[in-house]
């Protein structure tokens, strides 16, 4: 706040609410599966992989969010959302290059051997587990189709 970084600011307080509020989740979902009431404090923390799947979720929802801002013509919210999304992106893993993710598709698809569409979403799920929150789904859904497209022909 004292260097005028109020989009900063803004920002990483909303994405405090955000963790707060996944940690009551927690808590609440542990509470109900009868874990001491002393023990609830520490359990209820997120880890990092949590902490960033958080992140990562507001990020899919911010890149939506100026999708629609986009196609209604209000490029005024759209720039404003753009700047919490480039905010958020520097506290997930930097996501992975087309080329390398295509390598990775590959990797699983001739792990897999004989697949098709059939198989998609076993595929799906086997890659986004490896990259782990490294690569947007639906990056990995087009490159997937991509290579069982080429794979048949």
């Amino acid at each position: 706040m004292k260097g005028g970084l109020s989009a900063e600011a803004s920002t990483l307080r909303f994405l405090n609410s955000v963790i707060k509020n996944k940690e009551l989740e927690k808590r609440n979902r542990l509470s109900k599966e009868g874990h001491p009431a002393a023990e609830l404090d520490k359990a209820s923390e997120l880890s990092d992989e949590e902490v960033v799947g958080a992140i990562s979720g507001e990020i899919k929802k911010i890149k939506d969010s100026i999708a629609q801002f986009e196609k209604g013509g209000r490029a005024d919210l759209a720039e404003k959302e753009a700047v919490e999304l480039e905010i958020l992106k520097k506290y997930v893993p930097e996501e992975m290059g087309e080329d390398e993710l295509r390598a990775v598709v590959k990797k699983k698809l001739a792990e897999m051997g004989e697949v098709s569409m059939k198989d998609f979403g076993k595929i799906m799920g086997g890659i986004m587990v490896e990259v782990k929150g490294r690569a947007d789904g639906t990056v990995v859904k087009k490159l997937i189709e991509e290579e069982l497209g080429g794979l048949r022909q």
